[in-house]
């Protein structure tokens, strides 16, 4: 598989190994020790719950069930000919040495180690954002004057990134195609200048599905690596387990549930992620989007349930669906037969955390979707108007002028995103009786829409 990153350094077991404390500045670790992590993860499952569940567990400093919090910025040594051989990198976190938090620090490194786990991919790097995440990568992977194929269907602010920001900084261009239509895909690939295909799992806000094998499949028979984020399908999807080479997550999403951290990861090979940490060539130690440490600690404890609550999520979504279909709505989710890449999904997921949280119901206007909305929140309790997913509330916008905003009308239009497309991140407060009552009391208030908005 191409993945076209540098040579491994010297802290290549740093991300999922390091295990060991040091007693002395002198004392020599080999890896041998520091293995057994990283062969369980070989040998997990591919189930992503199983293999979190296979991942090394951290015990506190004193022999606490929960890790310890490092909160340090910086970091000693005992002997200032230890300095010069942190810098030079002959020695670093995989023998238990740190330098600076920007650098590595001993919690969000462990934090890494559980979304590699999860992701099924040979190490992780947290940030702190989902969109810090995704430009390290690219910059990191695609010099000046590069050239990125991504999909036409892709968050406001990533397309932004990819259509505005890095033309204008970096000369690295962009085109955009359907990620559906493979022949454009492998049109669209310049050999010897493009370096990266880019799309996500379940696109944001349309919820096509993207045939993962597939796509890897052109772009690495032509040497481009594949960058996925998953944000949308945590559990459900794993990309890097159908071929992917780097997948990206915004953590803010389903992985931290409670809508109070921003954070981000990176998972890929060792040799990506220690590059994007090297002190002289690496963009996330350069352009520093460092994760706190406590934030790492707080998420390192939601996810041992993540699983459970995609569960839920997937569960009332799938069920919402169904409903709001029978009641004529326009509803668009890939756990519904009639969704175009129902079947793919069925074939990529892991179905038994279901076909994920999010569904849209297609309002045809702005006009209606925000009286719709707005009965919802402010008449029956359904859900809050607000961005975001994966909270335990359901979360509603109308994302051609919120999430999609960054895109123009004729870029919303190729992209399938609807005037009145609104997007649902379904919770999983209440009971799901009642929170269905709620949303057909909502729709009864709008008297035109059960005759107005149904399939044609």
């Amino acid at each position: 598989m191409a993945t076209g990153v540098p040579p491994t350094t010297s802290i290549n077991n740093t991300i999922l190994n390091h295990n060991k404390k040091r007693s002395s500045d002198n004392e020599d670790y080999g890896y041998n020790s520091m293995l057994i992590t990283k062969k369980a993860a070989i040998a997990a499952t591919e189930d992503p719950v199983a293999a979190l569940a296979s991942a090394r567990h951290e015990f506190g400093e004193h022999g606490g069930v929960n890790m310890s919090i490092e909160a340090s910025a910086t970091f000693t040594v005992m002997e200032p000919e230890t300095m010069r051989r942190l810098f030079s990198g002959e020695l670093g976190p995989d023998r238990d040495y740190f330098i600076y938090s920007r650098h590595f620090n001993p919690t969000v490194l462990n934090l890494g180690r559980l979304m590699a786990a999860l992701e099924g991919t040979e190490a992780a790097y947290c940030t702190a954002s989902g969109m810090s995440a995704i430009s390290s990568v690219l910059l990191q992977l695609v010099g000046a004057g590069g050239h990125i194929v991504a999909s036409q269907t892709l968050y406001g602010g990533t397309h932004a990134l990819l259509t505005h920001f890095l033309p204008r900084t970096s000369g690295i261009n962009t085109t955009f195609v359907d990620i559906c239509d493979h022949a454009a895909i492998k049109e669209a690939i310049v050999e010897g200048k493009t370096k990266v295909v880019y799309f996500e799992s379940v696109s944001n806000p349309t919820l096509t599905v993207a045939d993962i094998p597939e796509v890897c499949r052109i772009a690495h028979d032509k040497g481009v690596i594949v960058v996925v984020d998953n944000t949308f399908a945590p559990v459900v999807i794993s990309p890097a387990r159908l071929g992917a080479d780097v997948v990206v997550h915004s953590i803010s999403k389903y992985i931290s549930g409670g809508a109070d951290i921003i954070a981000g990861a990176v998972c890929g090979p060792a040799s990506l992620v220690n590059s994007m940490m090297d002190l002289h060539q690496g963009a996330l130690m350069l352009l520093g989007p460092t994760m706190n440490a406590k934030v790492a600690f707080e998420l390192s404890e939601r996810l041992p349930h993540l699983g459970l609550r995609m569960k839920e999520h997937c569960a009332r979504a799938l069920e919402f669906a169904k409903r709001m279909k029978k009641l004529g709505l326009k509803v668009v989710y890939p756990g519904l037969e009639d969704h175009p890449q129902h079947e793919l999904l069925k074939s990529i997921c892991s179905q038994q955390y279901g076909y994920g949280g999010i569904l849209c119901v297609d309002m045809e206007t702005e006009e209606r979707a925000n009286r719709l909305m707005y009965q919802l929140q402010n008449c029956t309790q359904f859900g809050f108007m607000a961005v975001s997913l994966g909270y335990y509330e359901t979360l509603m916008s109308c994302s051609g002028s919120s999430t999609s905003s960054e895109m123009s009308e004729e870029e919303k239009a190729r992209a399938g995103i609807s005037p009145g497309l609104v997007r649902m991140s379904i919770g999983y407060t209440g009971t799901l009786e009642q929170k269905w009552a709620q949303f057909e009391k909502a729709l009864g208030k709008l008297q035109d829409v059960k005759f107005s908005v149904r399939h044609k």
